[in-house]
């Protein structure tokens, strides 16, 4: 299936690793000429030289903090600047540190807020005017399965992920005439360092091993297994495509079959 992608530009947030760099390096292969961002300088060249090495894209890293307003505006005028608009646009943050009501102050909470909800819509409003100008714009948020069943220890996610869903709602019947689509893709447990990091949480709460505990947690998933990066990316690239024009508004979970909702 032709996706439609050759010659346009994606940029993808917190692409260093895991879900973001999985996603740019299937865009690539798609076609697209990707920038991508991190706050790991080192970390950063790293993947930008894998993925053009990979596809023969061109990859322009910068590095950047989504929680700084300043750097994601940086990071789309620099994509603009060296590459061309932006219309093809991935949202991702990583997630807000796991646990409990008691274990979060005031601070934890804005911490949170500014990393998830307010980096997407940072993102949004750099990147949106181009998009508006092509008459064509594709934006996908990295979001997750918590929007559609809470997890115990992810208090923070299960809280303020959601505001993310209701923005993609609301922009989506704004934007549809226009041209441009908003959607959201939900991970389940996917092998990550976001998941090894709350694998470790879990094992030395409950004095089990790392591997005990990732293989119970895919013990527990209909697939019988956790999730691998690529197998969300491609659905990401789906959604950038000319193929997804009649798709806006929706949160698809990637998760094994985890999710036991209805909707």
């Amino acid at each position: 299936m032709d996706f439609g992608l050759k010659g346009k530009v994606a940029a993808i947030a917190a692409a260093s690793k895991g879900l973001g760099k999985a996603c740019a390096l299937e865009l690539a292969r798609e076609g697209c000429a990707v920038a991508i961002c991190a706050r790991e300088e080192a970390t950063l060249h790293a993947a930008a030289q894998e993925i053009s090495a990979a596809t023969g894209a061109r990859v322009v890293p910068l590095v950047a903090d989504m929680t700084s307003a300043e750097d994601i505006t940086r990071f789309i005028a620099t994509t603009k600047g060296t590459l061309g608009d932006p219309l093809i646009l991935v949202t991702n943050a990583g997630g807000p540190p796991g646990g409990y009501f008691e274990q979060f102050d005031d601070a934890a909470w804005e911490r949170a807020f500014n990393l998830t909800l307010m980096s997407t819509v940072r993102l949004i409003r750099a990147a949106l005017p181009g998009m508006r100008t092509a008459g064509w714009g594709r934006i996908v948020n990295i979001t997750s399965i918590t929007v559609k069943q809470p997890i115990d220890e992810l208090l923070l996610s299960n809280a303020i992920r959601p505001g993310v869903i209701g923005l993609a709602k609301t922009l989506a019947t704004q934007l549809a005439k226009e041209g441009i689509t908003i959607n959201n893709v939900a991970p389940g447990y996917t092998l990550t360092d976001r998941q090894l990091e709350l694998a470790q949480m879990r094992a030395e709460r409950e004095s089990r091993s790392v591997d005990d505990v990732i293989a119970a947690s895919g013990a527990n998933i209909p697939a019988g297994r956790i999730g691998q990066p690529e197998e969300l990316a491609a659905l990401v690239a789906f959604l950038a495509s000319t193929r997804a024009s009649y798709i806006t508004g929706t949160t698809i979970g990637v998760d094994g079959g985890a999710v036991r909702g209805l909707l």
